[in-house]
């Protein structure tokens, strides 16, 4: 078993619920066990601002699955709640990302991992810090000092 983390994301359709909903089909995945899961989070858009807020959070799970075939059951997770993208970065039902698989590094047409820009995303720092509050990632940086950039954090728990 490979331990994985997940970001969930939404702004449309009742956002709570609709990541509740993703973490019960998370859980549900064959060869899949959840392990954790952090508080919920109010952000801003990352892109455009005439939309409504986003609810964000980070799982934590284990998994048998491939990277790519996680990236289908989450796509497929996405595809069933309805998911709605009409523009970059805008306004979505859902969103699941996989920020971490192991300690692999995975570059290729479908798929990077880590995440290509979770870094800089407090939606994604934050979250991960209050369930890994000790995580250093594969290039050796430590989550920890990431989170540092986010010290005044916008973001809300709800």
């Amino acid at each position: 078993m490979i331990t994985a983390y997940v970001a969930l994301g939404s702004n449309l359709n009742t956002p709570s619920k609709q990541l509740n909903s993703a973490l019960k089909a998370i859980e549900n995945l064959p060869q899949t066990r959840f392990i954790a899961v952090s508080s919920f989070y109010q952000s801003k858009p990352l892109g455009p601002q005439d939309q409504p807020d986003y609810v964000n959070a980070v799982a934590k799970i284990e998994t048998a699955l491939s990277p790519l075939s996680l990236l289908d059951e989450l796509q497929r997770i996405e595809n069933e709640q309805g998911r709605v993208r009409l523009r970059r970065w805008g306004e979505r039902t859902l969103d699941l990302d996989i920020l971490l698989y192991g300690n692999e590094i995975i570059q290729n047409e479908r798929l990077i991992i880590p995440h290509y820009d979770m870094y800089n995303r407090e939606f994604v720092i934050i979250p991960l810090m209050e369930i890994e509050p000790d995580f250093i990632f594969p290039d050796g940086k430590k989550l920890a000092e990431l989170a540092l950039n986010f010290i005044h954090h916008s973001m809300k728990k709800i």
